[in-house]
């Protein structure tokens, strides 16, 4: 039901975005002589901002043309490796570069509400010198319900699936959310002592053990019970979808719970939109929208993957505790010897605190200290560690640097 409300309230709001279409091509016209009085921009920057706000957004594109490479412009393209019914394998190939046989980086994007697109920047500062592959997780309201269930064991699978797919060389990377999963991954291999254990694994800001540092997000995970996220949070998919009937946690859901961390912030974000559309400042609108395209571009997670990681993530805190199980195997990180650990976490993250991502070195207590890095980025929250400038100039060469180390070791 709680979805049905949802696109009711969509499909309501159509005749108004309607509306207001109209409205804007009338104030545009040369025949109306009051569109450029202040009411008139007054008037036109208030249904900017509403059309803006309100719309539905789809799967956002990668918009990743070129790349320079060695002072070279680099055209861009990607392809799909894998296809699995829940996920993709994408590779970002460099024209002319494959050659250079770069370092592979498995780029592990988040299964939480926003699409991988969400790692635009991400992929963009690391296509220079290294050959990228990424999860393209796909909208669970699209996967047909023939496909079963996924979650955290069926993940893992995906993961040990791409890792063996692309290789020992591999370097795996996991931003935010799938940290301990990626772990959790390389463990199995490592237990197993499977020739595809990659070269080394960086976590970004991922909540391996969120009994380090709470925060807004884990006091909540922890203060309600899992029934309740089982009532409160769960919808079904329409029948008129793909995946109609299936379980899901909407990305509407997702969208909501982050604004209401800050809502003084976006509604803020949304009258400066106002202010500068009045004046014409045309450069900070262009920028609101691109993020906010991003931001509010969203899909629906499985609700087994959603559920299962609040309860044995947040909740019981199965892998620092030493009681993960995949497929009844236990996941024992301490078998991990061959793969270097980079961490990363940021000064003011408020998602995944400092001391969440950190913890994964006395989980893999076995791996030389030679092999192992941290870093804590000064002065950014948690979209700083693999966004914008900081990302770009200072972690970014970090995760470069520690990357060949694991290259020169294994040559």
């Amino acid at each position: 039901m709680l979805y049905q409300l949802y696109e009711f309230q969509n499909t309501a709001l159509m005749p108004w975005r309607m509306l207001g279409d109209v409205t804007r091509t009338f104030l545009d016209s040369p025949l109306f002589p009051g569109a450029d009085s202040h009411a008139g921009r007054s008037l036109k920057a208030g249904l900017d901002v509403f059309e803006h706000a309100t719309k539905p957004r789809r799967r956002p594109a990668w918009n990743l043309d070129s790349v320079e490479v060695d002072g070279r412009s680099r055209a861009v393209g990607y392809r799909v490796v894998l296809e699995r019914p829940f996920v993709s394998l994408l590779h970002f190939e460099r024209e002319g570069c494959a050659r250079r046989k770069d370092p592979k980086i498995l780029l592990v994007a988040p299964l939480s509400g926003h699409y991988a697109t969400l790692l635009r920047g991400t992929v963009a500062a690391l296509l220079p010198d290294h050959e990228v592959y990424i999860t393209d997780w796909k909208d669970s309201r699209e996967v047909p319900a023939s496909a079963g269930t996924f979650g955290v064991d069926a993940y893992i699978d995906e993961l040990l699936r791409f890792m063996r797919h692309l290789g020992p060389d591999v370097h795996v990377m996991a931003v935010c959310q799938p940290a301990p999963l990626v772990l959790a991954s390389v463990a199995l291999l490592a237990q197993a002592e499977d020739p595809a254990q990659p070269l080394s694994m960086i976590l970004m800001g991922g909540p391996v053990d969120t009994g380090r540092a709470p925060t807004a997000v884990t006091r909540f995970a922890e203060s309600h019970p899992l029934r309740w996220f089982e009532q409160s949070v769960i919808a079904q998919v329409p029948a008129y979808y793909p995946g109609g009937g299936r379980d899901v946690y909407p990305g509407f859901f997702q969208i909501g719970s982050f604004i209401s961390m800050n809502p003084s912030r976006h509604l803020e974000s949304h009258l400066q939109m106002f202010r500068h559309l009045v004046k014409g400042d045309g450069e900070p609108v262009e920028a609101h929208r691109r993020f906010y395209d991003e931001y509010l571009a969203v899909m629906d997670v499985p609700a087994d993957y959603y559920l299962q990681t609040v309860d044995q993530i947040f909740q019981r805190r199965l892998l620092p505790n030493g009681n993960l199980m995949w497929r009844d195997h236990p996941v024992q990180p301490e078998a991990i010897r061959k793969t270097a650990l980079l961490t990363i976490e940021g000064e003011l993250d408020d998602i995944s605190a400092p001391g969440q991502t950190l913890a994964a070195h006395d989980l893999c207590r076995s791996i030389p200290a030679e092999r192992r890095g941290n870093y804590q980025q000064p002065g950014v929250g948690h979209y700083g560690i693999f966004n914008g400038r900081r990302w770009r100039e200072q972690i970014k060469p970090r995760i470069a640097q520690f990357v060949r180390a694991q290259e020169g070791r294994s040559a």
